[in-house]
């Protein structure tokens, strides 16, 4: 499907706001539907199956959180919070949950239309991409899904969105030295991207794969990033 024509779910219970970003949104060829709460945009959400969610957080009933955490227990669709809580700890915890992004009000429009077509390029397509083995890895990025081979059977490995993202980033090319900047464009949300950001990511990453007997795959190049490379090099 062309991004264009993607289905745009807007939760918010503001109508002139969601009006306004629906607009926008049309006039980009998106096709949209509106929910002026939780419970009505989770209804929509499983009858529809929208491309992507454009999710306030301050909502009547469930709030934002725990609609993006209900959404993220049925699936991966795409979630750009908007929201006018500002403080980076309310941005940290969207990102935890799993949002892709996040817009602070008040706010361009065609600042969330931008970011939703960079949402959606990296998120609809994954079809046609084929699972990456690293060595005792394999890394599934239709299904989200990482496992270890194990001398008693494959194992799950659970892992944020975003660790997610910079493992498959980095399997689809071997051996290649990443530099920080390269896997915050690749990556990260906007509201998330920072250099350090990515060497707590990559931490985490390195912690879980040493856990079931995969260390050793992910290493840092001093001065310069990060590279995945198969256990012989």
């Amino acid at each position: 499907m062309a991004i264009n024509n993607a289905l745009i779910l807007i939760v918010e219970d503001e109508p002139e706001i969601a009006d306004i970003i629906a607009a926008y949104m049309s006039r980009e060829g998106f096709r949209t539907i509106t929910a002026g709460d939780g419970r009505v945009g989770l209804e929509h959400h499983l009858r529809l199956r929208p491309d992507l969610v454009v999710l306030d957080i301050k909502l009547p009933g469930q709030d934002g959180y725990e609609v993006l955490a209900a959404i993220r227990r049925r699936g991966d669709t795409p979630v750009i919070m908007v929201t006018a809580l500002a403080e980076d700890l309310d941005k940290l915890q969207a990102l935890r949950i799993g949002a892709d992004d996040y817009v602070v009000k008040p706010f361009n429009p065609l600042e969330v239309v931008a970011r939703a077509k960079a949402v959606l390029r990296r998120t609809m397509g994954r079809g046609s991409e084929q699972v990456l083995r690293v060595g005792p890895l394999s890394v599934d990025p239709q299904a989200y899904r990482v496992e270890v081979e194990s001398p008693t059977g494959a194992v799950a490995l659970e892992l944020t969105r975003t660790e997610f993202r910079i493992l498959a980033h980095m399997a689809a090319s071997l051996g290649k030295v990443f530099e920080r900047s390269e896997l915050v464009d690749a990556c990260l949300p906007e509201g998330e991207a920072l250099d350090r950001t990515v060497d707590s990511h990559v931490s985490n990453l390195r912690r879980k794969l040493a856990a079931v007997g995969a260390d050793g795959l992910l290493t840092g190049v001093r001065g310069v990033g990060y590279r995945l490379d198969s256990p012989h090099g």
